[in-house]
This record gives C-alpha cells, sequence and structure tokens, in this order.
C-alpha cells in the first residue's frame, strides 16, 4: 500500500513539472476581516467584513445584497468634479456607504416600526430618530464641557450658551452610538467583500497625509479643521509648538477638511477643529472634538509615551 502511495505522489510530481502546473496557492488574507487584514482601513460597517473570492464584477455579497463594480463607478461618475480625483482614490467609501445604506434600509423596514411607503432614506431617518431619542446630556456634563472649553468660550455666562452646548453634547453622544451601532450590525452580518478589490483600493485609500504619519513607526497627532474656524486657527500656534517640542518623536498634520472632504469623511470628521492621536502602531487612541489647550494636549502626548 505505501508502495503505491509514493507512486502516486511521484506521478503528481512529474505531472506538475512536465506540464508546468503550480500547486494551488491559497491567499493568506482570505476569510480574514478587513480589520485583520488593513488594520484601521475601516472603522464602520465593514470592519468585520470577511475577504473572500467573489465572482469577478461582484465587490459585496451580504445575506443577498449584492454590490458591484459598476455600482460604484456610476457614483463616482454622478459625484461633484471637485470631488471626484479624491473619490477615485476612495472607491471603498462608496463601497461602505452603500453598505451601511443597504442594511440599515433592511433593519429600518424588518422592525415594522416604519411607514412601507417611505423611500430607504426615509425610513432610516425614522428608524434611527426613534433608537436614539432617549440619548440626553447632563447638567453636570454641560458644565463640564464649559470649564474645559474656557480658551474658547472665553467670558460668556455659562445660561447663555448652555443650550448650544446641549445640543452639541446631546449631537456628540448620538453619533458615538449611530458608529457603535454599525459596527455592532457589521459583527451580527454575514459580509463578505471581495478580496482582491480591497487589495487594490487599500492601495490607493493609503496614499493620504493621515496614514502615511500613523503608518510611519511613531505617534500622531492629526488635527483636522479649516482655516477661517476659529477654534481651528486657535490651534495653529499649539501644532507649531508641538512641532518644535517634538521634531524626532511625533508627527503632526494638519488636514484642511474643505480641501481633503473626502479624507474627512473617511476618518468620520463632521465637526472641527477635531483631534485625533495615533500610537507608533497606527491605532487611534484618543479623539477630541473643539479647541484644545496645549497642557490638555500634552497629557495625550504623555499617555503614548511622547515626553
Amino acid at each position: 500500500m505505501t508502495r503505491y502511495i509514493w507512486i502516486s505522489i511521484g506521478f503528481v510530481i512529474i505531472f506538475i513539472t512536465y506540464f508546468n502546473v503550480s500547486p494551488v496557492q491559497c491567499d493568506p488574507n482570505e476569510s480574514k476581516t478587513i480589520e485583520q487584514a488593513y488594520p484601521g482601513f475601516s472603522t464602520s460597517i465593514l470592519k468585520s467584513a470577511k475577504l473572500h473570492m467573489i465572482d469577478k464584477g461582484i465587490v459585496l455579497d451580504a445575506s443577498g445584497v449584492k454590490i458591484t463594480e459598476s455600482q460604484i463607478d456610476e457614483t463616482l461618475k454622478s459625484a461633484d468634479q471637485d470631488i471626484q480625483e479624491e473619490l477615485s482614490k476612495n472607491l471603498f467609501l462608496i463601497l461602505e456607504q452603500k453598505a451601511m445604506m443597504a442594511v440599515l434600509a433592511r433593519n429600518a423596514r424588518s422592525s415594522g416600526a416604519v411607514s412601507k411607503d417611505l423611500s430607504d432614506t426615509e425610513a432610516i431617518q425614522v428608524y434611527l430618530n426613534n433608537k436614539f431619542k432617549d440619548i440626553k446630556a447632563s447638567e453636570d456634563e454641560e458644565n463640564a464641557f464649559y470649564k474645559d472649553n474656557k480658551d474658547m468660550i472665553g467670558d460668556t455666562p455659562f445660561e447663555q450658551v448652555r443650550e448650544a452646548i446641549n445640543e452639541f453634547l446631546v449631537q456628540q453622544k448620538k453619533e458615538a452610538a449611530f458608529n457603535a451601532y454599525l459596527l455592532e450590525l457589521g459583527e451580527k452580518e454575514d459580509i463578505l467583500v471581495n478580496m482582491d478589490w480591497i487589495k487594490a483600493q487599500h492601495a490607493l485609500a493609503m496614499d493620504n497625509p493621515v496614514d502615511k504619519a500613523r503608518m510611519s513607526g511613531k505617534p500622531t497627532m492629526i488635527e483636522f479643521g479649516a482655516t477661517g474656524c476659529i477654534p481651528c486657527d486657535m490651534m495653529q500656534p499649539i501644532l507649531e509648538n508641538l512641532r518644535k517640542k517634538f521634531p524626532e518623536s511625533l508627527n503632526v498634520v494638519f488636514v484642511n477638511v474643505r480641501e481633503k472632504q473626502i479624507l474627512g469623511t473617511r476618518f468620520g470628521i463632521d465637526t472641527i477643529p477635531q483631534q485625533a492621536f495615533y500610537d507608533k502602531n497606527g491605532t487611534e487612541v484618543f479623539r477630541h472634538i473643539g479647541f484644545y489647550a496645549e497642557a490638555e494636549v500634552l497629557k495625550q502626548l504623555e499617555r503614548l509615551g511622547v515626553r
């Protein structure tokens, strides 16, 4: 019996050698999640999606929901001319938005809490408004925000800005709850993405100042803002001081989100200024919205080992 096994193995080797046939190679990334294969690339619903060999032309398959390359190309062509070039390097963002809308629409309609005659967008809005309607900000949180942002608020009495502070805090909480919900949905859904397509898109999308900095091997602080925004402008001297203080041990990057709209969208920037801190491995460890005093920035940097 052993003799026949060796004869069979020998025949396979001869066959492969003679006919120049290579054994099938398995891609090590197949069946990995996007997060496992490309850490930090997705921060939303596709973070837990699995890489898979899918039929050519299909980018995503999720329990009957299919998204194709042609659909993504159509979305790109219909985008505003001033963002098309940047968006062409971030097609994964289009995919993630389409996947999010499809999954949310299905969940909204299956909840039984929305009218059947609503469009998908309207159904999602009603569903999410109802889901997060009980989120509130306490008086203690309002007072804490007022004290922490005195440099920006100045001497304006608390009562005059309390309503605006409350609205801001509630919106922040709703956004955080929504983002957590998307991650939860992504973990529950059986989502497959085309591994070859993702690999190509990842290479394109990483060609930007944020990813180059955070993947450089040293801690990074990214300031997302815009010129003409008062608290953003107030942050600029702080950024300069940090560059002078830590020229070798820290990356300090400013991203004007009015010029880099897609980059801002990809990193979830909807309020400015916003500061994101990354450790030496490129993992986001902290984020802050609004003016951030230099003393507080230094505390965060110390936690990252920057002294």
